[in-house]
């Protein structure tokens, strides 16, 4: 999505950044709202490791103007208050430190307390229907969210280590696939290095097994990052296909009512 698109977007929404509390510690959260008056079913968006920075905020609005609250949480707040990192090798090793740094029961609280501050607020219409959509180590925050009772729509694109390890260590997170309780969509590239072919195989048979209503869609000559037009690996094609299968997927789970957008 261009910055020029972006902008138009934005003046259709409420955008502003809000802080949710998590046990005495201040977590940053990028929100964006439509104008227009009404309630709407929420979408938690999970960044990379690179923070809550431009490209997450937009999708952050791209999703509110698909007729959806959205939310971004920091969810590095144990390690720093606010991160906002661009794509260069030195950004790539400072997103990883404050990655190596999570757990997966810290991140659960912390989406726990996303999902209670959403259920609180008077423009979220399903309390108990929310989606969630994340990136690259989001993608694997996103897996994990997923066997949340409320998560009912979940869209994990490019998510490296969910087959082989968890955060803060332990068994790896394809292993909680049976505790995933709505629909998933993972999205990997082929030319993926991070991520080999047999890890996207692993994931897909524990889907399969565990009975979880899911798809693998992988995408031929594409590389990590796909989705983000601010990385090297960005594949316009793959990109647009997987936001339309996202949107269907959020329409369907989260009982989607169009009001003008």
């Amino acid at each position: 999505m261009s910055r020029q698109a972006s902008d138009s977007l934005r003046h259709k929404l409420d955008t502003q950044w809000v802080t949710i509390d998590i046990n005495g510690n201040p977590m940053q959260c990028y929100m964006a709202t439509p104008k227009q008056p009404g309630s709407w079913p929420a979408v938690i968006v999970l960044m990379e490791i690179f923070g809550v920075n431009g490209h997450i905020q937009e999708v952050v609005e791209r999703l509110a103007g698909e007729g959806y609250v959205a939310i971004a949480p920091n969810y590095y707040h144990r390690t720093t208050p606010n991160v906002d990192l661009s794509y260069t090798d030195r950004d790539v090793v400072i997103g990883r430190r404050h990655k190596e740094a999570s757990t997966r029961e810290g991140l659960l609280v912390d989406l726990r307390a996303v999902i209670q501050f959403l259920q609180e607020r008077k423009d979220v219409a399903i309390k108990d229907r929310m989606g969630c959509v994340g990136f690259c180590f989001g993608g694997h925050v996103a897996y994990i969210a997923a066997g949340m009772k409320e998560i009912v729509g979940t869209a994990s694109f490019y998510a490296g280590g969910v087959a082989t390890s968890a955060p803060g260590g332990g068994q790896p997170t394809v292993r909680h696939s049976k505790e995933i309780q709505g629909e998933i969509l993972c999205f990997f590239g082929e030319e993926d290095p991070l991520i080999p072919h047999q890890d996207t195989v692993v994931v897909e048979q524990a889907l399969k097994e565990a009975g979880v209503r899911h798809e693998v869609i992988r995408y031929s000559n594409t590389g990590h990052g796909f989705f983000c037009d601010q990385r090297a690996d960005y594949d316009p094609s793959a990109a647009d296909d997987a936001w339309r299968r996202v949107k269907a997927l959020f329409a369907k789970t989260l009982q989607l009512q169009k009001a003008g957008y």
